[in-house]
């Protein structure tokens, strides 16, 4: 790989999934747009990313007039077997 290219090619340690649950276990209402915007992905991302975690028990979704309101679930469990033995919970703690 190029210098250059090394230089300048971006990563993170964490996921956009972890992302979005970070910024909504703030306890902030964030719509779409704005975590988009915050995270740095596009709005239909974020909206995938909310279709996984809310059906996958890591967070509830309320609708609230017309927008939607998003609750961290602490106490679920993460979902791959070496962090399994922790919740979304503790990864926040450990991330705050």
């Amino acid at each position: 790989m190029h210098e250059n290219a090394a230089r300048t090619r971006s990563w993170t340690f964490l996921t956009n999934h972890a992302h979005v649950l970070l910024c909504l276990a703030g306890g902030d209402q964030h719509t779409a747009r704005e975590l988009a915007i915050e995270i740095g992905i596009t709005e239909r991302s974020v909206q995938a990313i909310l279709a996984d975690l809310t059906e996958g028990g890591y967070m509830s979704k309320t609708k609230v007039g017309r927008r939607n309101t998003y609750t961290v679930n602490l106490d679920r469990r993460l979902p791959d077997p070496l962090e399994g033995g922790h919740t979304v919970g503790d990864l926040i703690d450990a991330l705050r």
